[in-house]
C-alpha cells in the first residue's frame, strides 16, 4: 500500500490545478474474476498489496501438518475449513472474524453507500448476502462514503492531461530509484532511458492544465509508451489484451477519492460498451493516435 500511497499523491497534487475542487463518483466496476496468482507487489506501481482488492487470498494455519487448507486458495470474502474426510472447501468468512481497522484509510466504501471498516469486512458482508444480493454489491472506492460530485463534460476532458503526466512521471520516478530492485524490465528501462534523457521533458510538478495540453501536443511522443505501459501493468488477470472491471479496479478504486471523474473517464473508454476495454479503446482515451497503437509496446 505504501508504493501506491506515494504515486496516489503525485496525481494528487497535480489534481489541485483543477478548476473546482474535486471529489469522487460512486459506481463499482469491479467484477469477480477467476483465482489467479498474485503478482508482486512492487512489480507495478498501481498494485494494491494483496488482500485489499485481489480477490484471491491463501489460507495458511498456523498447524500445518496434515492441513488439507495450506494450500487451498479462497476468493476474498471466503475461508478454508475441510468436512469430515478432510476435504478443503471454501466457506464464507464471519465479518466479526475480520481485524478491525488500524487507520481510516482501510475504510472502504461499497456501492450500497455504506461504509466499511476494511476490504475483509466488506468481501465477507458480500459473500454472506448470498449470490443473488452479493452479486449486486461491489467495492466503490477507498475511503469512507461521502458525497459524490458528478463529472461535467469540461472536467473530463481535463482528466486526461493530468493522468498522462502522471504516468509518464510514475515511469520517470521508477527509472531513477529502480537500481536493483527490478521495478521495471530491461526493455521497459531501455523505452523510460529516452524520456528520463530526453532535455524537453517537462518535469514533476503543479503544472496548469493549459501547460500540460501544449506539452502533449509539443511532446507528443512522450506519452506513448506510458500510456500503453500502463495497460500492461493492469492487464494481467489473465493478460489477455482486454481490461476488465476487476482489473481496473487497483488503478480506479483509490482515484475516485482525489479524481471524481474517474469512473466516467474509465467508462467513457468502453467505447462499445461490452464491458471490456480494449488496447485501441485505452490508447484512444488518453489522445494516443491510431497508428501510434503498438502490442509491443505494451511490455
Amino acid at each position: 500500500m505504501r508504493v501506491w500511497i506515494l504515486f496516489v499523491l503525485c496525481l494528487a497534487a497535480s489534481a489541485r490545478a483543477a478548476p473546482a475542487e474535486e471529489e469522487a463518483f460512486v459506481e463499482e466496476l469491479v467484477t469477480e474474476e477467476p483465482v489467479v496468482e498474485e503478482p508482486e507487489v512492487g512489480a507495478n506501481p498501481v498494485q494494491i498489496e494483496v488482500g485489499e482488492f485481489d480477490e484471491a487470498i491463501e489460507i495458511v494455519e498456523d498447524d500445518a501438518v496434515e492441513n488439507a487448507c495450506l494450500n487451498h486458495h479462497c476468493k476474498k470474502g471466503k475461508v478454508c475449513e475441510v468436512d469430515e474426510s478432510n476435504t478443503p472447501m471454501c466457506v464464507c468468512q464471519d465479518p466479526t472474524t475480520c481485524p478491525p481497522a488500524e487507520a481510516e484509510f482501510e475504510h472502504v466504501c461499497g456501492t450500497d453507500n455504506k461504509t466499511y471498516d476494511s476490504s475483509c469486512h466488506f468481501f465477507a458482508t458480500k459473500c454472506a448476502e448470498g449470490t443473488k444480493k452479493g452479486h449486486k454489491l461491489h467495492l466503490d472506492y477507498v475511503g469512507p462514503c461521502k458525497f459524490i460530485e458528478p463529472c461535467v463534460d469540461s472536467e473530463l476532458h481535463e482528466f486526461p492531461l493530468r493522468m498522462r503526466d502522471w504516468l509518464k512521471n510514475v515511469l520517470v520516478t521508477l527509472y531513477e530509484r529502480d537500481l536493483d530492485h527490478n521495478l521495471l524490465t530491461e526493455k521497459q528501462k531501455l523505452r523510460v532511458k529516452k524520456i528520463y534523457e530526453n532535455e524537453k521533458r517537462l518535469q514533476a510538478g503543479d503544472h496548469s492544465l493549459d501547460l500540460l495540453a501544449h506539452d502533449f501536443k509539443k511532446n507528443y511522443n512522450m506519452y506513448i509508451f506510458p500510456v500503453h505501459w500502463q495497460f500492461g501493468q493492469l492487464d494481467q488477470h489473465p493478460a489477455d489484451g482486454y481490461l476488465t472491471h476487476s482489473e481496473l479496479s487497483p488503478l480506479r478504486a483509490p482515484l475516485i477519492p482525489m479524481e471524481h471523474c474517474t469512473t466516467r473517464f474509465f467508462e467513457e473508454c468502453d467505447a462499445d460498451s461490452d464491458n471490456y476495454i480494449a488496447l485501441e479503446e485505452w490508447a484512444a482515451c488518453f489522445g494516443v493516435k491510431e497508428q501510434d497503437i503498438d502490442k509491443e509496446l505494451v511490455i
